[in-house]
């Protein structure tokens, strides 16, 4: 009895299980042994083991030194990089100077032609170093941003990138969050703001009237909303950069909004529902047809922020109240500009 199962021990230690060798790769080992107490076949030297890595913490071994693993090769983890793709020319905002090419056309068209924009005071905006442009906002789709970007790379002495710093319910749109991210928009949140103004200096705008200004049916023109709690304000102390105020004249015109219809905000699922002379009837093809109305932008003075103290960005009382005195510098630009012009079309 003993001798036969000895026969059926060795007869297994042998045997093939659904194509697997015993020596075979998947199995680990060159050697298959019999488990005390049970006919369990396991590997004898496992040649993988699945608790190692390369780039585990120092262990110590009870009651030994401390000791360190290995330090990995790194030109053996350069590999797991992506390869780079220069054509793409995306930076680390996910702004695409390729998807940026290709729009300069229609944003050239529209700059030059359709809303023949005029541009004072452009050597306001540094030519180096991180700057706060603060702008009126206006429009059922805003087109002062793209103008306020074409007007520094045409009429600026030294064109630089200029980054918007947006609210976050572009991201709930696919192809709108996408278009803009690419365009050079990032979400407004303070990381990303003391990132692009005091570590990379960049040229920055912000838009503190947010939705509020978006939305503004069109007897509301050309009145600014309050500017938040001075967020800005706080973002721009902290970086040491300046604030250059904006005037944009022609915006609240080019794309009016009549009326709002909550429920269909509502069954829709967008911020609003506008009513204009485009939209809705003509469903997303509203989004170019602005009509062509005279722009006008004025950079004002920088405002050095530089000369206060960190500290004065924690006290909530004195950033309201510079807020509230870049918000009257540019209502003061506004009213004269609109009193200015003698036609909403010709200027």
């Amino acid at each position: 009895m003993a001798r036969g199962g000895a026969e059926v021990k060795r007869r297994r230690s042998g045997t093939r299980v659904r194509g697997l060798r015993a020596d075979g790769p998947l199995l680990g080992s060159a050697h298959l042994t019999l488990e005390a107490g049970s006919e369990r076949l396991r590997p004898a030297q496992p040649a993988f083991d699945v608790h190692a890595d390369a780039l585990e913490l120092p262990v110590q071994e009870p009651g030994g030194p401390l000791r360190a693993a290995p330090e990995p090769d790194l030109r053996e983890l350069r590999r797991l990089l992506p390869r780079p793709e220069p054509e793409r020319h995306v930076d680390d905002w996910g702004r695409s100077q390729r998807v940026l090419d290709a729009f300069m056309p229609l944003l050239d068209f529209y700059y030059r032609y359709w809303f023949r924009v005029d541009v004072e005071g452009i050597d306001n905006v540094p030519s180096e170093g991180g700057a706060l442009l603060v702008a009126n906002h206006s429009g059922a789709l805003p087109p002062d941003a793209p103008m306020v970007m074409q007007a520094i790379r045409h009429e600026h002495p030294n064109p630089r990138p200029l980054y918007m710093l947006g609210e976050h319910w572009f991201k709930g749109y696919p192809l709108v969050g996408m278009l803009a991210n690419k365009l050079g928009l990032v979400a407004a949140h303070p990381a990303n703001a003391q990132r692009l103004l005091r570590d990379e200096q960049r040229l920055v705008i912000v838009f503190p009237e947010g939705q509020k200004g978006t939305r503004k049916v069109f007897w509301q023109r050309y009145r600014l909303r309050r500017f938040g709690r001075g967020g800005f304000v706080r973002t721009a102390i902290l970086a040491g950069v300046p604030i250059v105020p904006v005037a944009v004249v022609g915006a609240e015109e080019a794309m009016p909004i009549f009326a709002h219809v909550p429920l269909l905000q509502r069954l829709t699922g967008l911020i609003y529902f506008p009513i204009n002379h485009a939209f809705p009837h003509f469903g997303l093809a509203a989004g170019l047809m602005y009509l062509p109305a005279k722009f006008r932008i004025r950079f004002l003075e920088p405002i050095d922020m530089a000369r206060y103290d960190r500290s004065d960005a924690d006290d909530a009382a004195f950033v309201q109240h510079l807020a509230e005195d870049v918000r009257s510098r540019i209502q003061r630009e506004l009213d004269a500009m609109v009193n200015a012009r003698r036609s909403v079309w010709l200027g």
